[in-house]
């Protein structure tokens, strides 16, 4: 496993990543229009450019001989929707459902954990679709605890989400 800091360059690859996670984990039937404007209007290159650009998000990637296979993402002053945490969110957490059970996602975490710490943020907060128990399961084992729940919005639809936090 390779890490570095994404660069602008790599946002049309981590929209490729974003799509094929969030569809994936999120879309458990078949894809509706809905859900595929959501995807295709929300994971765009422009949009992940755009933030890769942005000094309050820092993004680090995974990289194989191949390309890369899967990102961390941290966001700087991100106001969480409980109380007692602060402004530091783990905001995404990809990795390609091919390099699952191989320790990519606890490896990605570390490296974002460690990027925490260095800015001096005492902890950390993050939020997962309720329903997504594999992710629910794995930051519980990685020493987060659940601090409360929140909505996910699409246009008029909410998806209750789980909002964790950890001690850096």
């Amino acid at each position: 496993m390779n890490f570095r800091i994404a660069r602008p360059s790599d946002a049309p690859i981590l929209a490729a990543i974003s799509i094929e996670v969030w569809l994936g984990t999120y879309i458990r039937r078949g894809v509706n229009a809905f859900f595929a404007e959501y995807a295709l209007n929300e994971f765009t290159s422009d949009k992940l450019k755009a933030l890769l650009e942005d000094r309050n998000e820092h993004v680090i990637v995974s990289e194989n001989e191949d390309g890369l296979d899967g990102f961390i993402r941290v966001s700087h002053g991100k106001a969480a929707p409980v109380a007692n945490c602060p402004t530091m969110e783990i905001s995404t957490l990809y990795v390609r459902p091919r390099h699952h059970g191989k320790g990519l996602g606890k490896a990605l975490l570390e490296q974002g954990l460690d990027y925490v710490r260095a800015s001096g943020s005492p902890s950390v907060w993050l939020t997962t679709n309720s329903e997504n128990t594999s992710a629910i399961a794995f930051y519980l084992k990685q020493g987060f605890e659940k601090v409360g729940t929140t909505h996910f919005r699409i246009q008029d639809q909410a998806y209750l989400n789980d909002v964790f936090k950890r001690a850096c």
